[in-house]
């Protein structure tokens, strides 16, 4: 097969019309194992598909990228920059984007291997091409830069360049305008998370204190996405450690209680609140809700409110938030705040929007969730969790059955998942056997019709057929059923049998 592909580029070399030739090409690289490609990038025999990305015509380019992509990942990234530095500096320049791509996908396997490093660190135009493509229009021509400049980080001589040598590159490509400034700090953030050392660097050109800054601009949509791009920033210890060390927690605090008195806080609010979400799950729920209580009782406000978008962002983090044991307790020593909570999302779930009623049915399954087994699930939990079910509806089983029948996939899944999570617990156990038809609603195969629904039956099953209660409290033969229902999967069908009469229409 390598002979015919040397055939073919000779062929096309000596064509006028090269894309019928490139069709062929195609198709014979593509049914060619990628490690018997690698031959392919020495000497003269791309040098042909590279000279015919020097054109207007879409699909010669299409082609040629295609092929190469394929053909250039064959090759020893050492071997294919030595050999290819002219054509993939072009490539950076070209106005095709998709040559672009591919060029810096090439790029971030240069920078992965130690040789090839060493050899484009020497080749500084080309790095500063590289993050001039940050600038680029075209998003996905972007995100290949940041991803290549993340993957040049990741080691000493990379940062050297990349915040010393070439600072001042990164800075005119940030002033280019607020989009492309977010760029850089997307990358920034990135390389940040990688070790406290990169954090370092990123800290000592300023642009974190920079990013911070812009947190209480007048700019209202440039301090959402700061929020935002902060938040990431503290999904690392050491990136919380230092934000910690900033006053940043106290400030995104403060922001909060100011955004009582600012009318165009409800751009922001749900971001600030997504940061102690993301906090609460990595330094545990008691902990930032103790430090900084007004993350919660913005939580419940935002929830007992009419916003769309603060409901969707409040139920989100109580939902994570009572996906914990810790997180659970938290939520109960609020008292009659979290009873008003849940009130209010009993409303949601039966008559809200359908996308707000998946979200509050999805955060309801995840508060009343416990471990199946273990010092976690204890009986204190089980009545609290019980208390919980009770209070959503006078008769909730039949609430989220019926939720669970009407014409929407989506709704039927997330009730589903209700019941998955009292399924372990023996008062959910209790409830299930006490609710008529229920135990035979669950095998029965017709009520759940799309491959999702299936599934989560199938889950729901298998959670009681896990549990170590469930022959005691389900009884023998139901217990049966539902062992068969597991044996059989999540898709079966039963056979039936039908006789054809001679004759017959």
């Amino acid at each position: 097969m390598a002979a015919t592909i040397e055939g073919l580029l000779t062929e096309i070399s000596s064509s006028e019309d090269p894309v019928e030739g490139l069709r062929n090409l195609r198709t014979a690289v593509l049914a060619t194992p990628v490690n018997n490609l690698r031959d392919l990038g020495s000497g003269c025999h791309l040098e042909v598909i590279f000279s015919l990305l020097n054109t207007t015509d879409k699909e010669q380019i299409e082609i040629c990228v295609e092929v190469l992509g394929r053909i250039l990942q064959a090759q020893d990234p050492a071997l294919l920059f030595h050999a290819r530095k002219t054509e993939l500096e072009s490539g950076l320049q070209h106005p095709d984007d998709t040559v672009k791509i591919l060029t810096l996908t090439q790029m971030g396997r240069v920078v992965e291997n130690g040789e090839a490093l060493t050899q484009m660190l020497a080749c500084e135009d080309i790095l500063k091409k590289v993050i001039q493509c940050i600038a680029a229009e075209k998003i996905s021509v972007a995100k290949e830069a940041i991803c290549a400049l993340a993957k040049l980080a990741q080691c000493k001589p990379g940062l050297d360049a990349l915040f010393r040598t070439h600072l001042k590159d990164l800075k005119d490509v940030m002033a280019t305008s607020d989009i492309i400034r977010y760029r850089v700090y997307e990358l920034v953030v990135e390389v940040c998370s990688v070790s406290a050392v990169s954090l370092g660097y990123c800290a000592s050109t300023g642009f974190i204190s920079q990013l911070l800054e812009e947190m209480t601009g007048d700019d209202i949509l440039v301090r959402a996405t700061a929020i935002e791009t902060v938040t990431h920033l503290a999904e690392s210890q050491h990136g919380r450690q230092y934000l910690s060390q900033q006053g940043t927690m106290e400030h995104i605090s403060n922001m909060i209680i100011a955004a009582e008195s600012d009318p165009f806080s409800s751009l922001y609010l749900p971001g600030l609140v997504k940061f102690f979400g993301k906090l609460a799950l990595l330094e545990g729920p008691q902990q930032v809700c103790e430090c900084y209580p007004v993350f919660l009782s913005t939580v419940f406000a935002m929830l007992l409110g009419h916003d769309p978008t603060h409901t969707t962002v409040a139920l989100d983090t109580v939902g994570a938030l009572g996906a914990t044991v810790e997180g659970k307790q938290v939520l109960h020593k609020t008292g009659e705040k979290f009873k008003a909570v849940l009130k209010r999302m009993s409303q949601i779930a039966k008559d809200g929007p359908n996308d707000l009623r998946v979200r509050c049915i999805d955060a309801i399954a995840l508060l009343l969730s416990l471990p199946v087994s273990g010092e976690d699930q204890t009986e204190d939990l089980c009545v609290l969790t019980e208390s919980w079910f009770c209070s959503l509806s006078s008769q909730p089983m039949e609430m989220f059955r019926n939720i669970s029948t009407q014409p929407f996939p989506e709704l039927h899944c997330c009730a589903l998942r209700v019941f998955t999570a009292i399924a372990s617990q023996t008062w959910g156990q209790k409830m299930m056997v006490q609710t008529p038809g229920f135990l035979e609603w669950i095998v029965d195969r017709s009520s759940g019709v799309t491959k999702e629904g299936k599934d989560a039956k199938f889950k729901l099953v298998g959670a009681l057929v896990s549990s170590p209660t469930t022959q005691e409290l389900l009884g023998s033969q139901n217990a049966l059923r539902l062992r068969t229902y597991l044996r059989e999967g999540p898709y079966y069908v039963s056979a039936v049998a039908t006789v054809s009469t001679e004759g017959a229409d």
